[in-house]
């Protein structure tokens, strides 16, 4: 019994060891991941201490941790809101309706893309259409209210023809396209960088190939181009489902 004792103890000896001299010997590498390490603790960890807040009595005299517990008494009070339900579905229907409707345009953009031959002209759309990624949402919303004011450009230009101006902003039937259109000005462009990267691998023989059956632009794209990047496609969806349900 005490050999096997003092033979796992060695074991465990030798493992610490081991990990020491692997530390020792890869310092730089480990050096090199501690400003992501630092990031990843500080931006994404510490964050989650601000979670006590849903569960205490917040007084800004005690901070959080001097405040009150409460328990569950926040999200009772949610879930009885009479509006709650409303709420909650115009999320999941505003969420899967950004997963469905603009989803599919980056994909068509870089297909577009893929097809130009003037590469000026190409470059040059490549640029307006990525530009307003670097947008803030701060920024593109300003932009909107001032675009589809009461007062704004396109109101005036509807006077102007002898069209009665329309709150667009106020009007229930329209928020949700307007969010869906300027998801997809906003994002598309950027997205689509992605996919003309995946369809500049693909082996430039199978459009040769497809050339010498007598394939049409339309029928490359949908036999050839499409079935290449589909991993591509997929992998995409899958971040946009995860970067949609967490926002």
């Amino acid at each position: 019994m005490k050999s096997i004792v003092a033979k796992n103890s060695k074991t465990g000896r030798e493992r610490q060891s081991s990990y020491l001299k692997e530390l020792v010997k890869n310092r730089y590498l480990y050096l090199l991941m501690l400003p992501a390490l630092i990031h990843l603790v500080m931006v994404e960890y510490s964050a989650m201490y601000g979670i006590l807040l849903a569960f205490k009595d917040y007084n800004a005299r005690l901070g959080i941790t001097g405040s009150p517990w409460i328990g569950l008494e926040h999200f009772k009070n949610m879930f009885l809101d009479p509006y709650f339900r409303y709420v909650l579905f115009n999320t999941i229907y505003i969420s899967f309706g950004r997963i469905i409707f603009t989803f599919i345009f980056p994909v068509i953009i870089a297909l577009g893309f893929n097809e130009l031959k003037t590469r000026y002209f190409k470059k040059t759309l490549q640029t307006v259409y990525t530009f307003p990624h670097f947008l803030s949402w701060v920024i593109v919303s300003g932009v909107i209210v001032n675009f589809l004011g009461y007062t704004g450009p396109v109101n005036s230009v509807m006077e102007a023809l002898g069209i009665e101006r329309h709150v667009f902003l106020g009007d229930r039937s329209l928020i949700v396209p307007i969010l869906y259109i300027t998801d997809i000005w906003k994002e598309a462009g950027w997205s689509s960088i992605i996919y003309m990267a995946a369809i500049t691998g693909i082996d430039a023989g199978l459009y040769e190939a497809a050339d010498l059956d007598g394939a049409s632009r339309l029928q490359k794209i949908w036999h050839v181009t499409l079935p290449s990047i589909r991993n591509t496609i997929l992998v995409m969806l899958i971040l946009k489902v995860g970067t949609v349900l967490s926002g």
